[in-house]
């Protein structure tokens, strides 16, 4: 654990700091499709990724989803940290995108840090500026871009976290993510696929040319 917050955190944190984060972390490592934060729950810990990807998800009163952004290494939840300041329950869905490997840190830790630490002040306010960009870029999406475009964002951000040409999601978990319908979704893939940028296979997309 301690190469591995080194490796990723160590020109960011003090080495005081990287210390007691091996100290009173909890390192996880959760397959593919791994629940790590659910709507309604009290968080009592907030993630730092070591490696992987996770997929934070809105959902509206009818229990549809809504993709709002990924974290990746280095990264953390700037929702969460909100959550864990506030002690008020989450208003997102956390799911590792890929296998990811995670140190827990306790909620109780985030203030104190906050006024020991000046790597971690800088490191929370850049995480709220870097989730709050990628969160106004997810409502321009939807405001301004129609869902073929939409769609090709998301397919392009799909294999750029991934680093996988094949994507293994079905038209129906697309959907889910843009908020949309899967007849819309599987329309706008068959054209796609008419372009030539992709191949529709039974349980998979092969991302040719986007």
């Amino acid at each position: 654990m301690i190469k591995d917050l080194i490796d990723n955190y160590g020109t960011i944190f003090e080495k005081e700091l990287i210390e007691e984060i091996v100290q009173v972390g909890t390192f996880k490592e959760v397959p593919e499709g791994f629940k790590l934060i659910e709507i309604g729950e009290y968080i009592k810990s907030m993630p730092l990724l070591i490696s992987g990807a996770i997929k934070i998800l809105r959902e509206d009163k009818d229990g549809d989803e809504l993709l709002l952004y990924y974290l990746e290494k280095g990264d953390t939840c700037s929702m969460t940290l909100s959550c864990c300041l506030s002690q008020s329950i989450s208003e997102i869905r956390a799911i590792a995108e890929t296998e990811t490997k995670l140190i827990m840190v306790p909620v109780q830790k985030m203030e104190e840090w906050t006024a020991k630490y000046k790597s971690w002040r800088n490191f929370v306010f850049e995480s709220y500026h870097n989730r709050l960009t990628e969160l106004l870029n997810t409502v321009d999406s939807i405001a301004f871009q129609n869902m073929d475009e939409r769609l090709l964002g998301y397919l392009k951000e799909k294999i750029r976290i991934t680093n996988d040409s094949t994507i293994h999601n079905t038209h129906q978990q697309i959907a889910y993510d843009l908020h949309s319908s899967r007849v819309v979704i599987s329309r706008l893939l068959k054209k796609l696929e008419e372009l030539g940028k992709i191949e529709l296979h039974r349980n998979y997309i092969k991302v040719i040319n986007l």
